[in-house]
């Protein structure tokens, strides 16, 4: 399986990068550039339905966008990944929505957030701190659209890659979609093992069973919590893809060296 967007975006789905020279952290406080914001809400669509969590509104490309079939090109930023809401965010943000408990009163780290919205999906449950990651400056522009469209305060956001950064103290660390490339696989694999080890941190993955995650050897060291049934236009959107599942990755060798 490989990610698509839209039938103009498919010769540049091949992945997306593993680092971003830029770093920036956005707070509740920073202002938008108003270019960017006009660029998107004139260029996305808001919509609720088609997924897993009509609950929370988002805005996302979708067929009735012009960049839907619009030469790549002429999108004047990176790669919009973030504007699609992933079958494995869908199921991270579901579970959540259906067991609070899972964040209240937790710090979450969402890496690789896209949209945000299974970062707003904690908020939503109760969760005491969130920190939304993306290596994409404009998802983090995107996710406090999104927040502000279900009517939340932003949530802070760092845009800079954490991989193989020093393990942070996270109760909780989602991440959704994100085995989709082999070398980042291994970059995750080795990452998540280490905040296990050293911060006792629970992870909680969502993938709708793309090969490259199936394949990898940390799929030995997953424990399914629960399995979803994707919509129609969800499964339409990644080429036929029936159902998305979150794992609880709880590896065997947590105690050892990494």
């Amino acid at each position: 399986f490989a990610m698509s967007i839209g039938p103009a975006w498919r010769s540049r789905r091949g992945g997306l990068p593993l680092r971003w020279k830029r770093c920036c952290h956005w707070s509740a406080g920073k202002s938008l550039d108003p270019e960017v914001r006009a660029f998107l809400e004139e260029n996305t669509e808001v919509t609720s339905s088609g997924h897993l969590t009509p609950e929370i509104r988002l805005r996302l490309l979708t067929p009735r966008c012009r960049f839907w079939r619009e030469k790549p090109d002429l999108w004047p930023y990176g790669d919009p990944f973030w504007a699609i809401y992933w079958p494995g965010g869908q199921a991270l943000s579901r579970y959540i929505l259906d067991n609070p408990r899972v964040v209240k009163g937790r710090s979450v780290l969402d890496l690789g957030s896209g949209c945000g919205a299974t970062a707003i999906a904690a908020v939503m449950s109760g969760a005491s701190q969130v920190l939304a990651n993306d290596i994409d400056p404009i998802a983090g522009v995107a996710m406090i659209l999104n927040c502000e469209l279900n009517h939340l305060n932003p949530f802070p956001i760092t845009i800079k890659n954490i991989i193989n950064s020093e393990a942070g103290n996270w109760d909780l660390i989602v991440l959704g979609d994100m085995f989709y490339d082999e070398q980042l696989a291994d970059g995750l694999h080795h990452w998540l093992r280490k905040c296990i080890r050293i911060q006792q941190t629970e992870v909680l993955i969502g993938d709708p069973g793309r090969h490259q995650f199936l394949s990898h050897s940390i799929r030995s060291q997953l424990h399914k919590v629960i399995e979803y049934s994707l919509p129609e236009y969800t499964r339409q959107e990644n080429n036929g893809l029936t159902s998305s599942i979150v794992w609880s990755y709880q590896p065997s060798n947590s105690l050892e060296n990494c």
